[in-house]
């Protein structure tokens, strides 16, 4: 009896964890699915006494009570998809369906508090240019970096730089669009800008918002795209509002309503914001038991995070050998955060997390707005930070990832325990990291994997409690196969002569304790 006997019997059980996280039935343990709240409960468990033959309708005693009760879930479930359809309609904020020819403009400081010391004006605009290449159907016309003092001025450039930049603009052969490399505009610096060029304006939030709104899978994340559109909503009214006293003069008064028309639109605001929190705290709170449940399996939870497009699910991959995991080479490819089954090297079963990445200046209404799958992270064991090493802002991407963790508000030993790796070390000769404690790999070519999965176990250990022991057990008793059955077998060495075995296994702090109240006299060594 090797340490390997009921290896494919752990990997289900990790991957029903998984999908218990998923809130996917436990007969279908699927390697991969969104770890979305959305996700159907498992059905109603048959009741004690109602026979083993027939199927359960439900119903129990003479008035069939839990039938109505099922009946009216169903009903408050219509009711809510209904709901949850509407605030999920094609958003007025998305660019049209067709082709996009785009002009990426990037105001580049000089100096002042808002240069960054870790970054200059070309590789901020090969970022833009890869934003833009990201869209299915959107072109780069040209990149135009163009100097300013304070890129928060009305027109962001100073006269003679932004009369420079109109020519070029209006020259470019069949542009619909500009996209302006700032975190935000203002809605009067939007009209003004759009009035000069005659083409519609795009700022970074608008721009990642819409790959967010296309790379959506999920109710969950397509609701918190809807929630981070709020902003841009009021700001689009203010300026319609102007346009329309502009325009008409007069009363701003709604007939009869004693409201004006900017406060009955901010209401209508208000009541689909109010809509859409709602819509995700009953997400939050399905997740959240859900969440009870995994943790109920006992099995290790490993958030893998980072900048995105800096290999996580190419790296998820290479650890749990899932081979319908498909990594794409874009930004912002993983959007819904997706739970992985895989083992370490003693054969314990752990389930890695693939989250979004992160991007440096991405707006605080989107961060805030994917807040509730972000929460996640928290309940993890162990966060694994992947950096793209060969990147030429490594450092700035690191520091945006720190910024980004911080503001979560995580727990300290989350943050003190995190694991740094290196990736994509075969793109470079000789690679050695800089930083202590850091691992390098490369996820594609599988260098350092066995390095890095020794590390996260010891990790894992010290985060959950986990113990390594050694027990003497008889063969003919029951220890062995509940020892498979509710904790990792590393090892079994049988003594023939005498019907024992001395068993290795890692097992968690309750399941030693149930184990110690079973079989009180079972002989126990720890390693």
């Amino acid at each position: 009896m090797g340490p390997g006997r009921l290896s494919w019997s752990l990997l289900l059980r990790c991957r029903r964890a998984a999908a218990a996280a998923l809130g996917a039935p436990r007969c279908r343990p699927l390697p991969a699915r969104p770890l979305s709240a959305s996700a159907p409960l498992q059905a109603p468990l048959r009741p004690p006494g109602t026979g083993g033959g027939a199927p359960w309708n439900g119903a129990v005693g003479p008035g069939g009570h839990v039938e109505k009760e099922e009946e009216e879930e169903e009903e408050e479930e219509e009711e809510d998809e209904a709901a949850l359809e509407e605030l999920l309609a094609p958003s007025p904020l998305a660019p049209g369906p067709g082709a996009q020819r785009v002009a990426v403009v990037h105001p580049a400081v000089k100096w002042g508090p808002q240069k960054s010391p870790l970054t200059t004006a070309e590789l901020q605009i090969a970022e833009a240019v890869a934003l833009v290449d990201t869209l299915q159907n959107w072109t780069v016309l040209d990149k135009i970096i163009i100097p300013t003092k304070n890129p928060n001025k009305k027109f962001v450039f100073g006269k003679g730089n932004f009369q420079v930049l109109t020519e070029k603009i209006k020259k470019l052969p069949h542009v619909t669009a500009v996209f302006l490399n700032v975190e935000r505009i203002s809605s009067l610096t939007k009209k003004e800008l759009e009035g000069a060029w005659g083409v519609p304006v795009f700022d970074r939030y608008t721009v990642v918002l819409h790959i967010f709104r296309c790379n959506a899978r999920t109710k969950e994340a397509k609701l918190q795209v809807a929630l981070a559109e709020i902003p841009l909503l009021r700001s689009n009214l203010k300026n319609e509002v102007s346009q329309r006293d502009q325009q008409r003069g007069g009363s701003r008064y709604i007939m009869g309503s004693g409201e004006t028309f900017l406060e009955t639109q901010n209401r209508v605001l208000k009541e689909r914001e109010l809509k859409i929190r709602n819509a995700l705290e009953k997400l939050r709170r399905k997740r959240a038991l859900l969440r009870t449940q995994r943790r109920k399996c006992e099995f290790p939870m490993v958030s893998v995070m980072g900048y995105t497009n800096c290999g996580k699910t190419t790296l998820i991959k290479a650890l749990t050998g899932e081979a319908g995991l498909q990594p794409r080479d874009q930004l912002f490819a993983t959007l819904d955060i997706t739970a992985h089954a895989g083992y370490l090297p003693s054969h314990m079963p752990v389930i890695y997390v693939d989250t979004i990445g992160f991007l440096t200046d991405l707006p605080h209404n989107l961060v805030e707005s994917f807040s509730a799958t972000l929460e996640e992270v928290a309940y993890s064991d162990l966060i694994v930070h992947v950096r793209d090493i060969t990147h030429p802002e490594t450092i700035l991407q690191k520091a945006t990832v720190l910024s980004v963790l911080r503001n979560l508000n995580l727990p300290s030993h989350l943050l003190d325990s995190m694991v740094e790796v290196h990736n994509k070390v075969d793109l470079t000769e000789r690679y050695k990291p800089a930083e202590e404690n850091a691992l390098a790999v490369s996820a594609l070519h599988g260098h350092g994997l066995e390095e890095l999965k020794q590390e996260i176990e010891k990790k894992i250990l010290t985060a959950t409690g986990k113990k390594i022991l050694t027990v003497n057990i008889n063969l003919e008793g029951p220890q062995l196969s509940w020892l498979y059955k509710e904790a990792t077998v590393q090892e079994v060495e049988v003594m023939p002569e005498d019907g024992t075995a001395r068993v290795k296994v890692i097992i968690g702090s309750s399941a030693f304790g149930r184990y110690r109240n079973l079989f009180p006299n079972s002989e126990i060594f720890m390693s």
